[in-house]
């Protein structure tokens, strides 16, 4: 059996690149990879913390579901945000991205 602490240190990992990824990156199509990766890694801990803590109980798979969803909805709407502005502005880059701007 894989003890807890291996699951937190795969999570925290996860999070930590996601992390350096939202904060490194140009690219608003990167950035949103990296979110993507960090709600992953709580996913990951809402699971791990389930098994081990209280597997009788469904929350920690609920709490995973409820996340996935949020995932799923913020991708898609941040995805039509990009799509929109590289319409109007033929770019993806957060840089030059100025839509307050006149």
């Amino acid at each position: 059996m894989i003890p807890l602490s291996w699951y937190l240190v795969v999570g925290a990992l996860l999070f930590v690149i996601g992390f350096y990824g939202a904060l490194s990156r140009r690219n608003a199509i990167a950035i949103l990879m990296s979110i993507e990766l960090m709600l992953n890694a709580v996913n990951i801990n809402f699971l791990a913390f389930w098994r081990y803590l209280t597997p009788k109980e469904m929350a920690g798979q609920v709490f995973a579901i409820i996340a996935i969803t949020v995932a799923a909805a913020e991708a898609a709407v941040g995805l039509a945000l990009v799509i929109a502005v590289y319409r109007s502005r033929d770019t993806v880059s957060v840089d030059e991205v100025d839509l307050l701007k006149g």
